[in-house]
């Protein structure tokens, strides 16, 4: 590379003396060289062929070297570096909520960065700023902004629409229609029960936040929605959204008996299973899940994909928009290369590659005796035309709004540590209960109670910190 540069120096100084723009490119890209971005994310459902084809087209445009790290417990793998502040990665891939809860940690303690900034970064390789082109919703809210203060803090990576799945082909065989409210959902829930299958299931209690979310807008209504995920206590209290808890708890008799034990890491695949088998005619999760269970589904087997449903009949039903994020560390050493690569990831370049490599199911592959690539839904960056990605064999899965299904975010607005106190996440109150409920150890009452007192000890913590 030196040699050719000595060779070409009398026609780069011509250049520079001409095209002053053309010089300063190429300058931009030789000083890039030198310089090391370092992500670390989770090896999750998409796998990580998405994100290594990614990085290495960002080195080529770039000059940039790339050090990455996934892991399929990246939270514990980070979680010293971020207490010591040695080694912090410039760019995090770790969503609100995720196993191990380092980004509500981080959240909590105010240890992400502001990347409003990011918004007004020209797209690399295109004419374009990351505002025009990323779809406004998603860089909007709780999601995006978990202080509420305007700011963006969590850039957003994936559309993953989520809502209750079934059997599509088992309805069309029974005569059965998908019900749109709750009291249609439990009418056919006795319906289903005369022939031996029961009407719900879950993979874990995690799931929850994604389902119960939906249901609270649907029960409560999306102002007061706003107002829950921002601890209003007196909100906490109205009757509609005790009904949310209530509709939960009446759905512990229409539930597949084996769910509990089996909603874990080890063994949720097999309440997934349920519902390709036809012993559970619903289940909540998102857009990963045929791919997820593609090794273990008969050919010819069809999905489906319907909202939570309304709270009465002519009620909105509502699909959590499940969103991955991925951030800038306050203490990260090389925060404007980071936003550099972040405003990449919403190149069309880099749709397509996230897309088509999130979705190659390497597993399935190796089963195939053909060989053949086998593909999933994969990663759908949120920018404008990104639908037009999707594999026609999944687009049920992305035209829920077509239905009149209104979409809401799962996620809650930051809150001051309180000991002893943990609302959301796997193991929070609000969602990581549902098993006792489910298996009768906590009552309706309690649960919502619980939920109640620690909204307001969250609420109280909030305000001595305002102060």
């Amino acid at each position: 590379m030196k040699m050719k540069r000595m060779l070409s120096l009398g026609l780069s100084l011509l250049m520079c003396a001409t095209l002053i723009t053309g010089c300063s490119n190429n300058s931009s890209t030789s000083s890039n060289e030198s310089k090391t971005l370092k992500i670390a994310g989770l090896d999750g459902g998409y796998g990580t062929k998405g994100w290594e084809e990614v990085i290495k087209k960002f080195e080529e445009k770039t000059g940039v070297k790339v050090e990455s790290t996934f892991d399929k417990k990246i939270s514990d793998v980070l979680r010293p570096k971020m207490t010591s502040g040695k080694d912090v990665p410039d760019i995090i891939y770790l969503s609100v909520g995720a196993t191990g809860g380092l980004t509500d940690t981080l959240i909590k303690e105010k240890q992400i960065a502001d990347i409003s900034a990011l918004l007004d970064e020209t797209v690399p390789g295109e004419d374009v700023k990351v505002k025009d082109k990323v779809l406004t919703s998603f860089v909007e809210g709780a999601t995006a902004d978990p202080y509420g203060d305007g700011t963006l803090r969590l850039a957003p990576l994936n559309n993953a629409p989520c809502g209750l799945f079934y059997n599509a082909g088992l309805f069309k065989e029974k005569g059965w229609e998908v019900p749109t409210d709750w009291d249609g959902m439990f009418e056919l829930g006795e319906k289903a029960k005369k022939e031996g299958i029961y009407l719900f299931t879950y993979p874990t209690a995690g799931y929850f936040d994604a389902f119960f979310t939906s249901l609270l807008n649907a029960t409560a209504g999306p102002e007061v929605y706003a107002k829950l995920i921002a601890y209003d206590t007196e909100a906490w209290k109205l009757p509609e959204v005790k009904e949310a808890f209530e509709i939960v708890g009446k759905l512990k008799d229409y539930t597949l008996p084996t769910t509990v034990a089996n909603a874990n890491g080890d063994n949720f695949v097999k309440n997934q299973q349920a519902v390709i088998d036809g012993d559970a005619l619903f289940i909540p999760n998102g857009t990963w899940l045929p791919g997820e269970m593609a090794a273990t589904t008969p050919e010819g087997f069809e999905w489906g994909m319907t909202g939570i449903p309304a709270a009465k009949a002519g009620g909105d039903s509502y699909s959590t928009n499940f969103v991955e994020q991925m951030y800038v560390p306050e203490k990260a050493e090389n925060k404007d290369l980071a936003l550099q690569f972040l405003a990449y990831c919403y190149s069309d370049e880099a749709a397509d590659l996230f897309y088509k490599y999130g979705a190659l199911d390497e597993e399935a592959m190796k089963k195939n005796d053909d060989g053949k690539e086998v593909y999933k839904a994969g990663y759908l960056i949120p920018i404008k035309g990104s639908e037009k990605r999707v594999a026609e064999s999944d687009t049920f899965m992305y035209t829920l709004s077509e239905k009149g299904i209104k979409t809401n975010s799962a996620t809650f607005m930051a809150a001051e540590a309180v000991e002893g106190v943990t609302l959301t996440g796997e193991t929070g109150i609000l969602f990581g209960s549902v098993n006792s409920v489910m298996n009768g150890d906590k009552s309706v009452d309690q649960w919502y109670q619980e939920s109640v007192d620690a909204v307001a000890k969250i609420a109280e913590a909030n305000a001595k910190a305002d102060k």
